[in-house]
């Protein structure tokens, strides 16, 4: 018990940890969670998965990845396959039998297994997997066509892969008795189609039981969550692996059905999959040991190499061929396709099957399927980056803000932020409120922030900072809190400073977001400080003209707004932290107009100053000769 207790511990720990040093890093989170897993399995001897955990671990493992799946399903919304110009059918009916039939060449031809094994593993290889396709494409700047394309398949094709390693399974298993491919074809069909109609109907059920108020709300999440497990087990019981395919149908049905209540569980399954991506891995490389790696032989060597260059730029370029997807998008797709968990897993189980059925090619087939997985997520994971910028289709690389009402001055902002090459959305209700900023070249949205709609006509994923600065307090609290699980709390920022926690007009502190400025001025007092002329000026800081200088060239009553890093990321003042400035920063600070007879007067003063410590410095050096016996002797004749 002790010992379940302490891997447990370890194995949160250092997934959690592999996540938190890739998001400060930017290295792959997959790659360092592998890494992890390697050193505390294998090469430390810390974690022993099998030992701890025995014959529960392939249930853990399973349930895990079809809660992954479901997580997955939730965010495939139809709408947008507008995006992908049909390339993600074309990588279901075409790809998957492309992939297979190749795939098979290359296990049999190159990695020399036996034609059985060879099949099975290469249905197996069709999948790609949303475990390391979705971190990875959250931690790239991927352009939205070829990312949602990924995603889609990613997820889609899990359950395929699945399927295709049971049907060469139960094809070889009746054929040892003398059965044929049309004995196991259509009951595995029949039983496919049985798990995704049990899916849908579970969808169903949920969609129609939550807004009714047969659970209430405390319950929905871990209702939802049963469910998911339930009908995974319930499904596999009735064929093994078609649990895959109900889960996922389950998941892509429920996100197409317009359930509100999904939008308050959105943080807790979100949170759920990070957790089981980090834990999985971390247990799946942890499994390994010394002599199953041996069993790597040199053509495994090319195998691997197959994989990357033949078979999967095969599968992707016949099957977009005469699409409607640029090239540059079809050779980042045939280049990106990490493995993951569903193919380690899924060869774990059929190795040992193969093993009963007399194939000894079977258990190679867990090495083998790591070194995949292992070769896959390091090369895709450090290359999708310069790939994608290579062949141009990146994103916004440039943290982007969005900036909640188009007032002058939160389009004053925009501009000056537009001109440090910041890229800056103005959202606003009313097209009246946008001209202004149309006028002045700067991007806008039109519509109301709140709607459901908006979330697939404006991309939030270029977005690292939200401004709600509209006339309404409560509005901007309300905006911050929907978009705070998304954007993150601590990037979130409204006008105003939090007022006593006993003023009957105080909003909660926890659905507001961060008061902007140190001094938490609010609306009204922008639109009277606007009306006098004030306006945003920008100081570049260097080593010769630091922080302290800028602040004392500023006006007293000045207010210090944000600073634009080099980098491009944007760190704001608020009444509750101040942000440090170094070399090469833009400070962007809010300062009355500029006064002309005062500034003359400043300037005589600061001439008035400079002349006065020359003439003392002066002073100082003629006493100093004067004590050294230096100053006061008559000159001596030429």
């Amino acid at each position: 018990m002790q010992e379940q207790g302490l891997v447990i511990a370890l194995v949160g720990v250092l997934g959690i940890g592999a996540q938190w040093v890739a998001w400060r890093t930017g290295w792959p989170a997959i790659v360092l969670m592998l890494i992890a897993g390697f050193l505390a399995g294998p090469i430390l001897g810390v974690i022993d998965p099998h030992h701890a955990f025995g014959e529960l671990l392939e249930p853990m493992i399973s349930i895990g990845v079809a809660i992954i799946l479901f997580e997955g399903g939730l965010s495939l919304d139809f709408r947008e396959l507008r995006k992908t110009g049909g390339a993600v059918w074309r990588l279901v009916v075409f790809g998957v039998p492309i992939a297979w039939v190749a795939g098979s060449l290359a296990c049999y031809y190159i990695a020399g297994l036996v034609w059985p094994v060879s099949i099975l593993f290469a249905g197996i290889l069709v999948v790609t997997g949303p475990t390391v396709v979705l971190p990875l494409l959250r931690q790239s700047s991927v352009a939205p066509r070829p990312a949602a394309i990924l995603k889609w398949e990613a997820i889609v094709n899990d359950p395929f892969g699945a399927m295709c390693a049971v049907l060469a399974y139960e094809y070889f298993r009746a054929s040892a008795n003398g059965g044929a491919l049309f004995d196991v074809l259509p009951a595995l069909v029949f039983a496919t189609l049985a798990a995704a109609v049990l899916g849908y109907i579970a969808a169903w059920v949920i969609a129609w039981s939550f807004p009714r108020g047969f659970v209430p709300e405390y319950l929905k999440a871990p209702v939802l969550l049963v469910a998911v497990v339930g009908l995974f087990v319930v499904s596999n019981m009735i064929q093994q692996e078609t649990g895959l395919v109900a889960v996922t149908m389950m998941g892509v049905a429920l996100a197409n059905m317009n359930l509100d209540s999904l939008r308050d569980i959105h943080p807790f399954k979100q949170n759920i999959a990070v957790i089981l991506v980090s834990g999985i891995f971390i247990l799946l490389s942890a499994s390994l040991d010394y002599d199953t790696l041996r069993l790597l032989e040199w053509q495994f060597t090319l195998f691997l190499l197959a994989i990357l260059f033949l078979v999967r730029p095969t599968t992707v370029l016949l099957s977009l061929a005469f699409s409607k997807v640029p090239w540059k998008e079809r050779i980042f797709l045939a280049w990106i396709a990490p493995r993951g968990i569903v193919a380690v897993a899924i060869s774990g189980l059929f190795a040992l099957r193969l093993s009963d059925l007399g194939y000894g090619d079977g258990t190679i087939l867990i090495s083998l399927s790591f070194a995949v997985v292992v070769a896959t997520i390091v090369a895709h994971g450090f290359t999708v980056v310069p790939v994608a910028r290579w062949l141009g289709v990146t994103g916004s690389t440039t943290p982007g803000l969005l900036l909640i009402g188009a007032t002058p001055w939160s389009i004053s902002l925009a501009k000056e932020l537009d001109e440090l090459d910041v890229p800056v959305t103005l959202a606003d209700t009313s097209w009246w409120r946008l001209s202004r900023a149309r006028q002045q070249g700067l991007d806008t949205y039109h519509g109301e922030i709140l709607a459901e709609a908006t979330e697939h006509s404006l991309d939030l994923s270029k977005y690292q900072v939200l401004v709600a600065a509209t006339e309404n307090e409560a509005y901007n609290a309300l905006v911050c809190n929907e978009f705070a699980p998304e954007i993150g709390r601590d990037a979130v920022y409204q006008l105003g400073e939090p007022t006593h926690h006993n003023d009957p007009r105080s909003l909660p502190p926890s659905i507001r977001g961060r008061s902007l400025f140190p001094s938490g001025l609010g609306m009204e007092q922008l639109h009277q400080r606007q009306a006098k002329g004030w306006e945003f000026r920008k100081t570049r800081l260097s080593e010769q003209f630091g922080f302290d200088q800028a602040r004392d060239a500023l006006p007293e009553d000045a207010d210090f707004l944000l600073v634009v890093k080099k980098g491009g990321n944007l760190r704001f003042f608020t009444h509750a932290s101040r942000p440090a400035p170094m070399a090469g920063d833009v400070v962007i600070s809010y300062s009355p107009p500029e006064d002309p007879v005062t500034d003359k007067v400043q300037a005589k003063r600061e001439k008035r100053a400079r002349v006065q410590a020359k003439s003392e410095q002066a002073g100082e050096e003629v006493l100093a000769q004067t004590k050294d016996g230096t100053a006061g002797e008559e000159p001596k004749p030429a």
